[in-house]
């Protein structure tokens, strides 16, 4: 039985991005993941892991780091945003162009916009001019760690 139902895009590679990318693999999933840097995406590719921001963790092979933008967002219509609250307007005004038609924008930041006191949804919209119907939010408590742990997929010789 397969259980691949799709590929995502995760636009940040810090902890929480990375450990929301794990859980979507997890679950059967492609995911792109779109890093800042050059070096956090190789070792993802080459080693599967991310000790920079979750030491001791395996990643599942499903999970297809990038740099680029454009190659992470190609065609998909499901977008986590996980790069921090005060930089989601900037990153967004660069992406915007690549983000396919429909795609559900889901915000995996905190916080509201201190220039601006705009939500992170709000944000979304302003700057991509979607609809408010193609926007989530995933909150509660930012616990990277446990849930990238959570699975059993720890390396303890890290």
């Amino acid at each position: 039985m397969t259980r691949a139902v799709g590929t995502a895009a995760v636009m940040g590679a810090g902890a929480w991005g990375t450990a929301l990318a794990k859980v979507l693999a997890d679950a059967g999933n492609d995911v792109r993941l779109w890093a800042r840097r050059a070096e956090v995406a190789e070792e993802i590719n080459v080693s599967h892991t991310n000790t920079p921001y979750l030491p001791g963790v395996k990643l599942p092979g499903a999970i297809r780091a990038t740099t680029d933008a454009a190659e992470a967002l190609d065609g998909l219509t499901t977008v986590l945003l996980g790069v921090p609250s005060q930089t989601l307007r900037t990153n967004l005004e660069s992406w915007r162009g690549y983000i396919a038609d429909g795609a559900t924008l889901v915000t995996l930041a905190k916080g509201i916009e201190l220039d601006t006191l705009m939500r992170m949804s709000q944000v979304i919209v302003a700057v991509t001019g979607v609809d408010s119907s193609q926007v989530a939010v995933v909150s509660g408590p930012n616990l990277a760690d446990e849930i990238a742990y959570n699975n059993h997929d720890v390396d303890d010789g890290l």
